[in-house]
């Protein structure tokens, strides 16, 4: 930045707000003239003269934050000391403990609000897949009569029940993956700045929930199959 007036944008925000070098960018209710693209990750989006912004805000000659960089990141805990003994009314923090704030799993009350979510979700699929394989054992109830009239066990009937719906359930899970990275593609085409993380831990946990959940739902059904008179079951129409 060479001038009062030139600001510095990351290439998400550059993207998301159709930027090039040269372009006039308005932000409180100023024209800012945007003198480069930088990488982003760098602890924001935009980057203005700090006397600017000052000016602007009616701040002159105060901030509200000092980064101080170390000549080498093992020395940090020994600066952060010696920094709350000579300021000791205030916070130093790390900045990978600083920007870790500024994260969604820190707003108060969202992570209560995701598990309940999780909780409306599993229980949801659990009545919907006890609904199905209910359903799906009534439909059946003269293939079940034929399999016990030819001598198949109540293992059996069950046995061929869970493993049917441990493969809708494989399927149902890779069909989810796949859709939420579509869905993530989507949104970050239109959205760059959002950030929507899918890891392996999520995938993992999301695939038990639902392997869990299926032959939960799908066993009593099951066990219900397999308690059923072979003759009363030919005759069922």
């Amino acid at each position: 930045m060479q001038g009062p007036n030139d600001l510095l944008v990351d290439d998400w925000a550059a993207k998301a707000k159709h930027l090039t070098v040269g372009s006039t960018f308005t932000l409180f209710s100023h024209d800012w003239n945007v003198a480069g693209i930088v990488e982003h990750g760098k602890g924001g989006r935009l980057f203005v003269p700090i006397t600017t912004l000052q000016e602007l805000v009616g701040a002159r000659d105060k901030a509200s934050i000092f980064l101080v960089k170390c000549t080498r990141p093992e020395h940090t805990p020994d600066v952060i000391d010696e920094i709350e003994t000579l300021l000791p009314n205030h916070p130093v923090r790390p900045l990978k403990d600083f920007m870790s704030l500024m994260t969604s799993s820190n707003i108060p009350g969202l992570q209560t609000f995701i598990n309940a979510m999780i909780a409306l979700a599993v229980s949801i699929g659990l009545l919907v897949i006890f609904l199905t394989m209910y359903t799906t054992v009534l439909e059946r109830t003269r293939d079940i009569g034929v399999l016990k009239s030819l001598g198949a066990s109540k293992i059996l009937i069950v046995r061929s029940l869970l493993t049917e719906t441990a493969l809708l359930c494989f399927l149902g899970i890779a069909a989810g993956i796949g859709l939420s990275y579509l869905v993530r593609a989507g949104f970050l085409a239109i959205f760059p700045t959002l950030s929507i993380l899918i890891t392996p831990g999520w995938i993992l946990r999301a695939s038990l929930i639902a392997i869990v959940g299926a032959l939960f739902g799908a066993s009593y059904p099951a066990w219900l199959a397999s308690r059923k008179d072979a003759v009363q079951a030919l005759a069922y129409d």
